[in-house]
This record gives C-alpha cells, structure tokens and sequence, in this order.
C-alpha cells in the first residue's frame, strides 16, 4: 500500500508463562520481529508482573494491554501494540467468562484503516467431562463475540483479527495423529464444527484463517508439540495457533509463517509463534 515502508507485521504466541518465555528468550525473539501487534496467550502473570518483564526487555516501548486471570498463575491474554489503542475490552460480555484471563479486544488505527485485535485463549477441556462442557460454552459466546464484532467492522469500514490458541484442529491435516485423537479434547467433531462454521470447509465463511491460507495443503504447519517424547523431533504436532480475519484485512495479507525452533533445546515455549504480515 502506498505510504508503507515496511509490512505491517502481527504475532500470536501462547507463551507457556511469561516469566518463563522470558528466561528462554522469547521476549528476545519476538522484539526481533519488530511486529506491529503481538497477541500473547497464557502469560499468567499480574499485570504487575507483565509490566516487569516487558520493562526488561527490548519491549519496553509498546502498549500494553492485558487480562488476567483470577485465579493467579492461570490463563491470561494480552496485546501489545505500536500503536496507542483507541479502546480496550476485557472478556466476552457473559458473567461466567469475565475474570477468567481469556478474552481481550484492543481497538487500533493501522495504515489500512481501524482495526480490533483479538488475542484468546480457548480451554483445553477434556471430553466427556464437565471441562468440555465450559469450553463448549466458551465457543459458543466466542461465536457470538465474532460475529459482533464483525457486524460492526462492516458498519466502520474496519477490519478484525482474532488470534490465538484456540485448542482445537479443524482438519485431518492440521494434526499430525488425527485418527488417534479423534475422541479427544481438540479434535472432537462437535469442536471442528464450530471451525467449520466460522472458517468455511466446503464453502467459503465469514472469517478467512490466515494460517491455511498461506501454509498451503498441509500437513501442518504445525504450531503446537508436547514437551513430552519425540513429537517435536519428528514433528508430531498440532495447529491450534490462528490468525483469522474479516475479508478485507485478509485480501491484504502477504504471507505467514510459524516460528518452529531449531532445536527441542531452543524451545521457549511448547507454541510456536505464528506470524502473519500485511501490505
């Protein structure tokens, strides 16, 4: 677009702790980005502490916005922008969900135009339990959330993008052991449904993964390995790591990527940061 120098870069990381992403350096890595926007999931931290560790680090000068957690040591989202956000909103407007450290909106202005970013952290549940059933109901009020916000970008004539781990793969390809995970938390159908109707399977819908979009026909890529066993080292892992967008932001992406480690011993995270850029 005319007037940009440089893409306009956004990055979404689940950091496994923020203190701990930290002491690996992966508040290193991602200053290096030198990204515009940089969604976190799972900083459990206070605010305090959040503020401490970016304070440290080569982070210092971006905004902060952050949601966390009740129950200390917990979940937690945050966005971090250039830009001075016009607005922040914490939770999904339902009581269940509003202390819980998983739901943040900032309201910015881009080169292209207003935009509200989303970082959320999905629950991982566990089927057949009453987990399940909370984060059925956490999908659900996300699915309504989206759709708000993106009635009312329309309005605007702005964009969203919703980012995050949301602990769930929508295909055989975005998980490297589909058929041993199919009555499992994050590959159940009732949860890929809720995929299929936000991003489309065998029609386009309303929200365009920024991930597929440019990772190709899989498999992977990826964004997810346990610290456990080999799955890293033979990339056994999972793509629960999204950048959806509204159409028109979508249509001025120019390419994404994961930021899979070298090496098991160069992991900050058991997440690997997706990065998506626009022009």
């Amino acid at each position: 677009m005319a007037g940009m120098s440089r893409p306009f870069t956004t990055v979404t990381a689940n950091v496994n702790g923020i203190r701990a992403a930290a002491r690996r350096g992966g508040l290193s890595w991602l200053a290096d980005l030198d990204a515009d926007v940089i969604c976190l999931q799972e900083v459990r931290a206070t605010h305090e502490q959040v503020r401490e560790q970016l304070a440290e680090s080569r982070l210092a000068h971006v905004h902060v916005s952050h949601s966390e957690s009740e129950s200390l040591g917990r979940n937690g989202v945050a966005v971090l922008t250039k830009a001075q956000p016009r607005a922040v909103r914490e939770g999904l407007g339902e009581p269940e969900f509003e202390h819980q450290g998983r739901w943040i909106e900032t309201d910015i202005d881009t080169p292209f135009g207003p935009m509200t970013v989303v970082s959320a952290y999905v629950h991982t549940g566990e089927a057949g339990t009453s987990k399940q059933e909370e984060k059925f109901r956490f999908l659900n009020a996300m699915g309504r959330r989206m759709e708000a916000l993106r009635r009312r970008a329309s309005r605007a004539k702005g964009h969203v993008l919703i980012t995050g781990d949301f602990n769930v793969a929508q295909r055989e390809i975005d998980i490297k052991n589909w058929r041993a995970n199919r009555d499992k938390a994050g590959f159940l159908p009732e949860e890929r449904a809720y995929l299929d109707l936000w991003l489309g399977r065998d029609k386009p819908g309303p929200w365009h993964d920024l991930g597929r979009i440019w990772g190709g026909d899989g498999p992977g890529p990826y964004t997810w390995w346990s610290w456990r066993g080999r799955g890293f080292d033979t990339d056994g892992g999972w793509r629960i790591d999204y950048q959806v967008a509204t159409p028109g932001l979508a249509g001025r992406s120019t390419g994404a990527w994961v930021g899979k480690a070298a090496a098991y011993a160069e992991r900050w995270s058991d997440h690997a940061p997706l990065v998506v850029t626009f022009s």
